[in-house]
């Protein structure tokens, strides 16, 4: 084992420490941060503008496919989105709960999930939300389980390659986030599972309040709920917010089942590695485009209404380019992760991604997603590296331990657009919601053990 460098050591945590700082501190965006600091720290030490672009160049080369692919994915989901593919099938499960407070518990987690498909929680909020909060009202059920389990379900579903952990995490430790997947499909099946389970209890857990509050008369007791109107009324606000959508649309029963054999055909592709990620959802987005509007202007129309989500994340990946790249080609992770080893205990050393990993929600409310995932992750890899533990081992860990709190962290943008639409507190939010959710993400890291997908 290599001696570690003093100077590279104090380099690297003053870069990683003040880089995270910046972005729990709230006050420049993570490009400014994950750029402007290793750059300065890079030439403080010594290393010049060639180094520094040598090191850039090699941090962009390991991260430019997962952009291309976030890109794709993005505009092809949104896409689907205008053209109002998951609509029946949210507005089926509305009415398959008739009403019932635990269906309509079991309801949730299933349109919350189907609902995340894109990967975006603002999508997934604004369809979920406004759909089902006048159905929780009406049932006396509380907004905060409906918020707990739209968040769980997004979370789990949030494993899907597209998504923002497992991009960041791709990018971070410089593997394929579609080879990352494979091997999270069964977990994601379990965790799915899991939650149904948890929406049971907590649908009796809230009969027995609703009950208690009818009978403390501080509830009103309510009939039979006419759960058609509530579908009713989600399928008419869907129609109102894209009525000028709709005028440009290629509509027709055919399009739709198109649209979702294209949805099925490009996932198939890219997970059965048939085609790069990134190239099946370009050709996606090549075919969804003239299938479902007419002209080239309005093609372009909506690429340019889903570019702002896209392109945030793109840069956002471009920025760790220069964080990792600097960090990593420096030599200043490897020596970090070398003066760690003489501190962490031996027994601990192998274990270090589980600890971590048992720590992800808790850790997600201290730090933001990116610092979680561009900071801890790659030090926590290179540290665990040395014991023997595989990169793709403390990927899963760490993404499975933290992926369930990205939703009750203040730090997810996403959550606040939910909080307004259920119109919600935060604390209150995050006291409901806090404890359960942790709890379901050791469960879920715990299965993940069992089912081989994390080394211990």
């Amino acid at each position: 084992m290599s001696e570690p460098s003093t100077l590279l050591t104090i380099a690297g945590l003053a870069i990683i420490l003040i880089t995270v700082g910046l972005l729990i501190w709230g006050r420049v965006s993570p490009v400014v941060a994950m750029v402007l600091i290793p750059v300065v720290g890079a030439f403080a030490i010594g290393f010049g503008p060639g180094e520094i672009g040598e090191f850039f160049s090699s941090g962009l080369d390991s991260v430019m496919s997962v952009v291309v692919m976030f890109i794709f994915a993005i505009v092809f989901f949104g896409i689907l989105s205008d053209a109002g593919l998951f609509d029946p099938v949210i507005r089926g499960l509305i009415l398959l709960t008739r009403g019932r407070v635990i269906l309509v518990a079991i309801g949730t987690v299933l349109i919350g999930s189907i609902a995340h498909l894109d990967g975006a929680g603002a999508t997934t909020f604004l369809l979920t939300v406004p759909a089902l909060l006048p159905l929780y009202q009406a049932l006396n059920m509380s907004r905060y389980l409906l918020l707990l389990l739209i968040c769980l379900s997004a979370s789990i579903m949030n494993m899907v390659p597209w998504g923002g952990p497992l991009i960041r995490a791709s990018a971070a430790t410089g593997t394929d986030p579609v080879q990352l997947y494979q091997q999270l499909i069964p977990l994601q099946g379990v965790g799915i599972g899991l939650l149904v389970l948890l929406a049971v209890l907590l649908g009796v857990r809230e009969t027995r309040r609703i009950r208690r509050g009818v009978a403390a008369g501080t509830m009103t007791s309510v009939g039979d709920v006419d759960i058609r109107t509530i579908a009713d009324d989600f399928s008419r606000r869907q129609d109102e917010e894209r009525a000028p959508i709709k005028r440009d649309l290629n509509g027709s029963r055919t399009v739709y089942w198109l649209n979702a054999a294209v949805a099925l055909a490009v996932i198939a592709t890219m997970l059965a590695d048939v085609l790069p990620p990134e190239l099946a959802f370009v050709i996606g987005v090549a075919i969804v485009l003239p299938l479902n509007f007419g002209n080239a202007k309005k093609q372009m129309e909506r690429v340019k209404a889903h570019a702002p989500n896209a392109l945030m994340m793109a840069a956002v990946i471009i920025a760790a380019a220069v964080f990792l790249g600097v960090l990593n080609e420096s030599g200043m992770l490897e020596s970090v992760a070398l003066s760690l080893l003489q501190v962490i205990p031996e027994g601990l050393g192998q274990y270090l991604h589980l600890v971590v990993g048992a720590l992800g929600v808790p850790l997600d409310m201290l730090t933001s997603t990116d610092a979680y995932y561009f900071s801890v992750l790659p030090l926590v890899e290179a540290t665990a590296g040395e014991f023997g533990v595989d990169t793709a081992s403390t990927a899963y860990a760490l993404v499975v331990g933290n992926i369930i709190g990205t939703f009750v962290s203040p730090f997810a943008p996403a959550m606040w657009l939910a909080l307004g639409l259920a119109e919600a507190n935060i604390g209150k939010h995050i006291r409901y919601s806090f404890l359960i959710m942790w709890g379901f993400s050791i469960v879920l890291l715990l299965a993940a053990v069992l089912m081989g997908i994390i080394q211990v």
